[in-house]
């Protein structure tokens, strides 16, 4: 007799390239799941449309930031240079951090386990405080494009 893992384990489907707008690059489904662990428990359809909402929220918080990229003139990302300590694509790492991260915590929260027992209840809740920490991520990656400090300070 032998125990076999419970889990879907599954290779998810191949998803395709999520078209940006022009200016930030397109989001790779596959690229995401890989960087995030997950696995076919979440559907491709609910995974697209996580990572569609995930870059019109990372977009709209980014408009300006762009606007004044462009005004510079700069067409893509890839026109835009990075400080001179970061890396080659600095700017784009930062932008699919962010947007991985905001598509994941939404899963997360849409993905808690539902039990009869206590012990479900702890695991949602366990998911709730990694959502959370996932969001920080986001919210660090836009402070770090826009060149903000992560947390600001004041004395009342």
């Amino acid at each position: 007799m032998s125990l076999i893992a419970a889990g879907t384990g599954q290779p998810p489907e191949d998803t395709p390239s999520l078209a940006n707008n022009g200016f930030w690059p397109d989001i790779e489904p596959a690229d995401f799941r890989e960087a995030t662990r997950l696995d076919g428990t979440v559907t491709a359809p609910r995974l697209v449309q996580a990572l569609q909402i995930a870059m019109a929220d990372i977009n709209r918080q980014l408009a300006e930031w762009q606007q004044a990229r462009q005004n510079d003139g700069a067409t893509t990302l890839d026109d835009v240079t990075g400080p001179n300590w970061a890396g080659p694509d600095h700017y784009a790492v930062l932008y699919r951090r962010a947007v991985y991260a905001t598509a994941h915590a939404s899963l997360l929260e849409r993905y808690r386990d539902v039990s009869a027992t206590g012990e479900g209840d702890e695991r949602g809740e366990a998911k709730d405080l990694a959502a959370d920490d996932v969001r920080r991520d986001a919210r660090w990656a836009v402070a770090e494009i826009e060149e903000r400090h992560h947390t600001t300070v004041e004395l009342i």
